[in-house]
């Protein structure tokens, strides 16, 4: 894969682009705080706005020293402000797969945004970065983010039984991918 890192990306509706210190507040406002969006997430919602500053300058100081940090914030432009995040969470070399994972604040769900997010970055990873598979995961019971991975042409490969601690407790989780085979 040729990585080129966290690099601004924009759709019909979107801008995605690196997370920046000016963003802190509203993350923490729009989806850090809030209980709903981190249900089926591996960490906790964020009871103060010091633990999204911590959280955020880990972000900035990994954009400086990792190239293959992926790590988008998603601005809808008739917003003007990050509503969520769409993330590389596990790049294997070897195969060319890249995992992604979203979060979005709940007051934006159901805009098709994380939808439209998740197709630029399939895009981005199989035609600039020459990925060979892209991969996502999701607790059965998130419908909605397998629905998103269906509309992106991710296919279904199978549940992998009590494999994942999150915060609902012990889950199934479901795995989809996308080969480039398939997208191209």
């Amino acid at each position: 894969m040729t990585h080129l890192g966290t690099i601004r990306l924009e759709t019909e509706r979107l801008i995605l682009r690196r997370f920046e210190e000016t963003d802190t507040e509203t993350a923490f406002h729009v989806w850090t705080s809030d209980p709903k969006v981190t249900k089926f997430l591996h960490w906790k919602h964020h009871t103060n706005i010091s633990q999204m500053r911590t959280l955020g300058q880990s972000w900035l100081e990994r954009y400086e020293e990792d190239p293959e940090w992926y790590h988008w914030v998603v601005v809808p432009k008739e917003v003007g402000f990050p509503i969520g995040t769409i993330t590389a969470v596990n790049i294997n070399n070897d195969t060319g797969t890249v995992e992604m994972n979203t979060c979005i604040g709940s007051g934006y769900w159901g805009l098709g945004y994380i939808t439209e997010a998740f197709a630029a970055v399939i895009e981005f990873f199989f035609e600039e970065v020459h990925a060979n598979r892209i991969e996502a995961k999701y607790a059965p019971d998130n419908k909605a983010s397998g629905r998103v991975l269906e509309k992106c042409g991710l296919t279904p490969e199978g549940t992998l039984r009590s494999a994942d601690r999150l915060n609902t407790g012990i889950t199934d989780i479901c795995v989809c991918s996308i080969l480039a085979e398939d997208y191209f």
